[in-house]
Parts: structure tokens; sequence; C-alpha cells
């Protein structure tokens, strides 16, 4: 993070955020009046920060919606997680992910196919979308989308010669998988670079995309969230899993989970916390991510980059499905056998090039035969999973029945491990 930014900026941002945000004005209520130091603000509770970002009656916002854009960041349907931007705050966000975008492989002339979601308020399509029109590249557009049938989008990409695919992996695992089965030619196909976003390509999938499009380059377009903003970008110094800080727009920090302090040195594991500097109707200041991260440069390094290392206990991610334990719970406390002093937790696991998820639940009493009943009520309150494993992108979800005392805990804390990534095992 540039010094000079940080002392110009924030300031000037946490007092705007506690004279016109209700729920931060309390939450700061007994800080000093001005704030210099960004360890000075406590990291926020994810579940206080959604409770008051509510459509109606909401705590959070600076301001009235008056323009901009919502969109939807997960939740279950009974409990909808909405992130709002006023036109500003969009076009911010947009146009400085378009810059890291554009240094991240693509070339003046590529023609991208976007292969992200559209619709039901969800933002990766849209998103990628103006990041494309904003780039210094000058690039192709074809607008498919994620919901494009495997078939069409290869008769697409084909037609029109594409050269650079963008979107979720299981979209381009399932498209690999339809050009299997019709035997497409590697030969003809003019795909020179794969990004993705919304989960990791982990290394089977990575072997299938190359053995199709041979010589294709792989690569993330870039790390970012609907809640959170900008994250990070990838520039083609970056290896799996690596982003480099968005310095003039973001503040990432990675926290010491115990101490709460911010891990300064490189190779130490923590939880990623992230400020937004230029996002004011709905202000983000050190959000939990809900990923884990350690720093791969020096401290003081400009954009300096970092390695993910998987969720935090903040949410499970099975492909590009979001499941938060609250909602799990809430699932859970609907059966009487698993009320009162039943706990579980979430394991994330990929096998056989897909995603799937455990869910552990320490009560050994209760009956097995409830297994198919939890899954159904989590694929009803989850409808994006079941659709997603319909289309056999996913996994479907398991359920372990273990002892309480099975459960994982953190050794140092004694705290329930909520969410466990397998995945990076």
């Amino acid at each position: 993070m540039s010094m000079e930014i940080s002392r110009e900026i924030l300031p000037s941002l946490i007092a705007f955020a506690r004279k016109n945000s209700p729920f931060y004005g309390d939450l700061y209520r007994a800080l000093p009046e001005t704030i210099h130091a960004i360890e000075q603000l406590p990291v926020l509770s994810q579940q206080a920060f959604w409770e008051a970002n509510r459509l109606e009656g909401g705590q959070l916002l600076t301001g009235p919606m008056h323009d901009g854009i919502v969109l939807k960041s997960g939740g279950t349907t009974g409990n909808p997680k909405f992130s709002v931007f006023s036109r500003t705050d969009w076009n911010v966000f947009v146009t400085a992910f378009s810059r890291g975008l554009a240094l991240g492989g693509l070339q003046d002339g590529d023609r991208v196919a976007n292969l992200f979601y559209v619709g039901e308020l969800y933002g990766s399509f849209l998103f990628t979308h103006k990041a494309l029109e904003e780039c210094p590249k000058r690039v192709m557009q074809l607008p498919i989308a994620g919901a494009t049938t495997p078939d069409d989008v290869y008769r697409i990409i084909t037609e029109l010669k594409a050269t650079v695919l963008a979107g979720v992996p299981t979209t381009m695992m399932s498209l690999v998988d339809y050009i299997d089965k019709v035997g497409g030619d590697p030969a003809a196909s003019t795909v020179r670079l794969i990004l993705f976003a919304g989960e990791a390509m982990y290394p089977d999938q990575r072997a299938r995309l190359e053995a199709c499009f041979p010589g294709v380059e792989i690569r993330s377009i870039g790390y970012a969230s609907t809640d959170a903003g900008l994250l990070g970008f990838a520039d083609l110094s970056c290896g799996p899993n690596e982003f480099r800080c968005y310095d003039d727009d973001a503040l990432f920090e990675i926290i010491d989970e115990e101490t709460g302090s911010p891990i300064v040195a490189p190779g130490i594991e923590g939880l990623a916390v992230v400020t937004a500097l230029r996002r004011h109707l709905m202000p983000i200041l050190r959000y939990p991510v809900g990923d884990r991260a350690r720093w791969v440069d020096a401290h003081g390094t400009a954009h300096r980059k970092f390695l993910l290392r998987g969720r935090s206990d903040e949410s499970a991610r099975v492909g590009p499905v979001t499941l938060y334990p609250e909602d799990v719970r809430s699932v859970l406390a609907s059966f009487p056998a698993c009320q009162g002093a039943c706990d579980f937790q979430l394991l994330t696991i990929h096998r056989d090039g897909k995603d799937g998820l455990i869910l552990r639940i320490g009560n050994r009493n209760a009956d097995p035969a409830l297994s198919a009943q939890i899954i159904a009520a989590i694929y009803e309150h989850r409808p994006m999973y079941g659709q997603l494993l319909a289309q056999g992108k996913i996994l479907p979800i398991d359920i372990e029945w273990v002892d309480a005392t099975a459960l994982e805990i953190n050794p140092r804390s004694g705290k329930l491990k909520r969410v466990i990534d397998r995945r990076f095992a």
C-alpha cells in the first residue's frame, strides 16, 4: 500500500463513514476523533455487517440508493446479501480492475468469449463486460454467458475464432467435456488464453484444458468480489493463486486470527482483510474477505504479491457457490434431532475434477436417515448448488455423523473450525 495514498485518503474516508453511516458511527463511537492508521480500527464482524446492510431500514449505507447498481453477493433465498454501488463507486471499481486485467496477458485484437453468469442480480458477467470495455487493451467482446449450452458455446467460439475464454472453471470443464464427447479438433482451436475467476483452478483441470487447447495459457482474470470489491490483480509474474495489491485503490491486509495483528513478514498464513479506499456509498473498512493468504514479496514492495491459501471460517466456496455457516445452521435448526448441542463444520474437497462439500455433524445419536432430508433442505435454500449439481459441475453434498469430539478445533485457541478447506492440503 502506498503510504502517501493511505495518509491522504484513509482519515477522510473513515470520517465520512462515521458521519454518514449509522453502522460505522456506532462501531467507531469510542475511537479517537481522527484515525491515522488502519490498525486503530476493529476488523469487521461479517454477521454484524450484513445485519446492518438491509434494503429496508438498513444502517450501513452512507446515503440513498438513487443511481448505480445493486448486486447479490451470496446468502440463501431467505437471507440474501446485497452489495450496493453508486454510479461513481461502480465506475471507479471497474476501471481500476480493468488496468490490472490488461497486465494479465490480453493482447490488442483478442476476441474474448465472456462465459460468466448473468441475471438474478449476479454481477460477474456485467462486471467483466464493463471491465473489458474499459481495458487499455483493445479487444472484441463475445457476450455468450455461462448459462449457454456447451454445444452453442463451442459453435460460437469456433465460428467467431475466439482467442480468449473468460469464465468460472466449472463452465470451462463442461465445455471440455462436450468437446471430448464430439471429438473436437484441438489443432483447429484459436483459443490461446483462458481467464478464470470465482473459484480456484486445480492442476487436474489445468491439464485437461491444456490437452483440449494445445499451447493455451491459463491465468486468473483477477481477484475481486461483489461484497469486498478490489482485492488483487494477476500480472505475468504471478503463479497459480498469486496476486498483487491494488496499491492506490485498496488496502489489503493479512491478519493473525489469534492476535488480530497485521502479518508483515512473508510466508506466514493469516486472514485476508480489505479496506476499499474509493468506495463511499457502502463503505468497506477492514472487511474479512473469507480467504486465507500469505505474503510472497518483502514488506514495502510496491504492488506487493500474496498467495491465496483457501477459504477461512467466513464461508465455504464450492465451485462458484458460496455457503455461509449461519445458513447451514438455520437449516439444521429446523430438524429437532439437530437442535441444541448439535454442532457442525463444513469441509470443502476436490475430487475427479470437481469441488464438493462434506457436512460433518457432531451428533452420533442422530438418525442417519436424516441425511437426505438435510441435504434436500440445503439445496432448497441454495438453489444454485442444486442447479450446478444437476449439470454435473460440482459434487453432491455428503454428510458425516461423528462424535462431537471428532470435530476439528484450532489447537491454539480451542475454537471450533467452522470451515475447513481440504483442497489446498
